[in-house]
């Protein structure tokens, strides 16, 4: 026991903290033990027993935590930091709309940032009908009280269709720059996930959005994404897909009105459409944006060729001449081929021939300068292609022949060419 060791003269001093007692002897050994464990309690009888033995070398501290002190605020404190740290990562950036998996079900629509250069409706040539249509869309939500008092009701849908690259996304750019209103555009794919439930919110989610800013346009690009007809899916009703179309023609025309909010919507596949998606109140206009005709490619060229210093002998209506068929994206492309061959060639001016090579190129591909043709082979072309020419000049109402040449491009190893 200690208190026969302090008796017994063997104990030098002793540190009593907390209930912990720590013994020093004088042979340089020392005991340390909690005061149960002694048998004794601090300020108990144990002290005095203790200081009644006239040994008075004691060192009282204050006491530190001890480790079940530590335990229990590990107990009491894992829980709130828990609690904390949920709130922290998930609730906190679900309120800024921060965290993707709380904002599973909101829609992805972005909105057009008026700092972004617009693009208006000079910047679009070659769809004039279409033009005029949007136009007056626009006019009706800059000078709606011209409309309301004749009793008009403005169109809740417009459905652009039409070919690839013929300018339906621009048109609606240019809506997005004309009309002065809040325009969100968002992808007919970005509506469309595995799990069930989460189209269908998202259309809620941007239609919500939409009415909050009203008088506001929606983009829908590639809306046959979301928009197929109905009970094609291997799901049956049960699709994804077309609960989410369903949630779109509800939002659309359906018990609540949604005035204020006007849909617009691009596909090149409208065949694939459902009819419900179709029928007026909901789409009531479909706008045919087709490829422009000769005067239209013109006008494109003209718009397409700004920033580009052009030789003088560029003739505009020439290359619109021999680009039938071309889309406003294929004659863009073609200026900027012929951009690109000019400064291969350290030109400071795009010239003809930089046009003329580049429409080969978009056309027929790039010239393939590693086929090796022989004299004989390369003979055979010259009068095969000399044929096409001579049979363009004699026969009547054919286009007159423009170029004819034996370099091969593509798959081609030579070509005639006539300019309507």
């Amino acid at each position: 026991m200690l208190l026969e060791d302090v008796k017994s003269s063997r104990v030098d001093r002793i540190v009593w903290e907390g209930d912990r007692l720590t013994a020093f002897y004088k042979d340089g050994s020392r005991k340390i033990a909690t005061a149960w464990q002694w048998e004794t309690d601090p300020g108990g009888n144990f002290y005095r027993d203790l200081t009644g033995t006239g040994f008075s070398n004691i060192e009282i501290r204050k006491p530190m935590i001890s480790e079940g002190m530590v335990g229990l605020l590990f107990t009491l404190l894992l829980p709130i930091a828990i609690i904390v740290g949920l709130w922290f990562f998930l609730i906190r950036p679900a309120q800024s709309g921060g965290n993707p998996a709380i904002n599973f079900g909101r829609s992805r629509a972005r909105r057009v940032n008026e700092s972004i250069p617009k693009v208006t409706f000079e910047d679009v040539a070659g769809v004039e009908e279409a033009k005029q249509e949007l136009e007056e869309i626009v006019d009706f939500l800059k000078n709606t009280k011209k409309y309301v008092a004749l009793g008009a009701k403005i169109p809740k849908g417009v459905l652009l269709t039409g070919p690839p690259g013929c300018g339906k996304t621009h048109l609606a750019r240019a809506v997005a720059g004309e009309a002065g209103v809040p325009f969100f555009h968002i992808s007919g794919s970005d509506f469309v996930e595995m799990f069930v439930g989460v189209g269908a919110a998202r259309v809620r989610d941007l239609f919500e959005t939409a009415k909050a800013h009203r008088p506001s346009l929606i983009f829908v690009d590639e809306i046959d994404a979301v928009g197929r007809q109905r009970g094609a899916g291997l799901g049956g009703g049960h699709d994804e897909r077309e609960q989410t179309l369903n949630q779109l023609l509800v939002e659309m025309d359906g018990f609540d009105p949604n005035t204020g909010v006007i849909l617009i919507a691009a596909t090149n596949r409208p065949d694939v459409l459902d009819p419900a998606l179709l029928r007026p109140g909901r789409f009531d206009r479909q706008i045919v944006v087709d490829a422009p005709d000769a005067k239209g490619r013109e006008q494109i060229l003209k718009i397409h060729a700004r920033g580009k210093p052009l030789a003088d002998n560029v003739m505009l209506n020439v290359i619109a001449k021999r680009t039938p068929g071309f889309t406003g994206a294929d004659l863009a492309n073609t200026l900027n081929e012929a951009a690109l061959l000019a400064a291969r060639r350290n030109k400071s001016r795009i010239e003809m021939e930089d046009i003329e090579e580049a429409l080969d190129r978009v056309i027929a591909g790039p010239q393939r300068r590693s086929r090796v043709v022989d004299k004989k082979e390369r003979e055979t072309i010259a009068y095969h292609e000399a044929g096409h020419a001579v049979v363009g000049e004699l026969l009547e109402h054919t286009d007159p022949v423009h170029k004819v040449t034996i370099l091969p491009r593509g798959m081609s190893l030579g070509s005639t060419w006539q300019l309507p």
